[in-house]
């Protein structure tokens, strides 16, 4: 008892500092407040590359990635939510800045970095490492997984290719390569001290529909503040992952970094740069690693593979006959033994795709071939950008189907379906707003909410009703 009380304090020490690798540098003033904080692409392989004297060479891999790494700044408001529609005229406009980093993954300007670098930003700027500066446009976020997509308008841009974190191995060298403070890109080397890592550091959020997935690759590269959304790359200059937190109680590294592997950042990026948003697919369980008392209880011999703890009713697994007290042991082929490597197997796919899944049932094996679905249990994508669902001032917009208006006894509105950039939120409105009127004017279809906002400066009056008839109006600022 007195080992496992030692062993319980020295993790409790190591990972109580667990931080996004954001900069957190605060300066006020009376005006200012600065904060910083930190064609689909495809996998490549290829062998290791040695040196003539038969030790591993960085140079190449570092050559090859610096100018691929790029400075992020943002700029976002700090207004406290007004009470009243006056109140927003009255309001001091404080404004704040961020920093991180991010890498160039296609050459015509598509960047990924981290969700908690660009979160909330009104104003996003890259620069490049021969200092050359750009306005990004935001294509798409991710908190489930802390990505994000930016957009620059440049071409023939030096981007990374991306290595296959599935095949990374413990002890394998890597490189961590950041952008951090404006000086430049900076490189550190270390080498891949575990895989499949979940350290909490993401939040849940049912009402938006966010569930984290953290299968983080651990090294002991040095990562510190301001390099999130860098690269970690092989020692051929692949991309593996993207850095995104690191264990510390001071803010600084002490030992410990994490990454986002390319598997899912593959996907994530994918999803985002040809929809918008991610197709997230659900295999329809509730799970849990396998420890020593589940096994015995089930009279296994070993804890391999993932304990099934419950089924979504009608879901995808138990539309094929998989039960609770089920063990999954692999998914396509792979060994899963942790709730975070069955995660990031499963978020390779999209709903509708069709996956082999081996489980163990009072000591048999059988197999399942799973159809995943959304999270709305249905095997379809969701649409690409149309005449029914767009994107502005960094949020989704969708039609209301007609039955849900004559419900809500409204004669038309706009859903804000989903706010990525956060200014509907900074003003109180929350997803799932049926938007009536802006500035008194009828919001017929999303493309009108583009049209009035873009045609307005200043603030302006939204009014609408929730869903559960709930009416509200609030003060928008441009």
């Amino acid at each position: 008892m007195k080992g496992k009380g030692l062993i319980g304090i020295f993790i409790a020490a190591l990972f109580g500092g667990i931080i996004a690798v954001g900069v957190s540098n605060k300066i006020f003033n009376n005006e200012i407040r600065v904060e910083e904080r930190s064609e689909p692409v495809q996998f490549v392989t290829s062998p290791k590359i040695v040196s003539s004297t038969g030790s591993l060479d960085f140079t190449l891999a570092a050559e090859n990635t610096v100018n691929s790494v790029v400075h992020i700044k943002t700029v976002y408001e700090m207004n406290d939510q007004p009470q009243s529609w006056f109140d927003m005229f009255q309001m001091p406009n404080q404004r704040a800045q961020s920093s991180g980093s991010g890498v160039i993954i296609k050459d015509n300007g598509y960047i990924v970095t981290n969700n908690h670098v660009i979160e909330d930003a009104d104003e996003i700027k890259v620069i490049l490492n021969n200092n050359k500066s750009y306005d990004a446009k935001l294509i798409g976020t991710d908190p489930a997984t802390d990505l994000a997509i930016l957009k620059i308008n440049e071409k023939n841009l030096p981007s990374v290719p991306f290595g296959n974190s599935d095949q990374l191995k413990i002890g394998e060298w890597v490189l961590a390569v950041g952008n951090p403070f404006s000086l430049t890109s900076t490189v550190t080397a270390g080498i891949v001290s575990a895989k499949g890592r979940n350290i909490n550091l993401l939040e849940v959020d049912p009402d938006r529909k966010i569930f984290p997935i953290e299968s983080f690759i651990q090294t002991d590269a040095a990562v510190n503040p301001g390099n999130s959304g860098g690269a970690l790359v092989d020692t051929n200059g692949n991309l593996v992952g993207i850095n995104t937190a690191i264990a510390s109680r001071t803010g600084s590294y002490s030992g410990y970094s994490f990454a986002v592997p390319s598997s899912i950042v593959k996907k994530v990026a994918n999803d985002l740069m040809e929809y918008g948003e991610v197709q997230r697919a659900f295999i329809g369980v509730s799970i849990s690693d396998l420890n020593q008392e589940i096994a015995e209880d089930l009279g296994v011999d070993d804890v391999s593979g993932v304990f099934v703890r419950g089924l979504t009713p009608g879901g995808a697994a138990a539309e094929v006959g998989i039960e609770s007290g089920d063990i999954i042991l692999e998914v396509e082929g792979t060994l899963v033994n942790s709730v975070a490597s069955l995660q990031e197997k499963v978020s390779q796919f999209r709903p509708g795709d069709q996956i082999e899944v081996l489980v163990k049932r009072n000591r048999e094996l059988k197999d399942f071939k799973v159809t995943l679905r959304s999270s709305e249990g249905s095997t379809t994508l969701a649409a690409t950008f149309d005449a029914n669902r767009l994107k502005s001032e960094g949020a989704w917009l969708e039609a209301v189907p007609q039955e849900t208006l004559k419900k809500l006894d409204l004669s038309n509105g706009v859903k804000l379906s989903r706010d990525e950039g956060g200014r509907f939120r900074r003003a109180g409105i929350r997803e799932g707003f049926i938007i009536t009127k802006i500035d008194k004017e009828r919001v017929e279809k999303p493309k009108d909410v583009d049209q009035l906002l873009s045609a307005k400066e200043g603030g302006v009056l939204i009014e609408g009703t929730y869903p559960d008839g709930t009416k509200a109006y609030y003060g928008f600022g441009l």
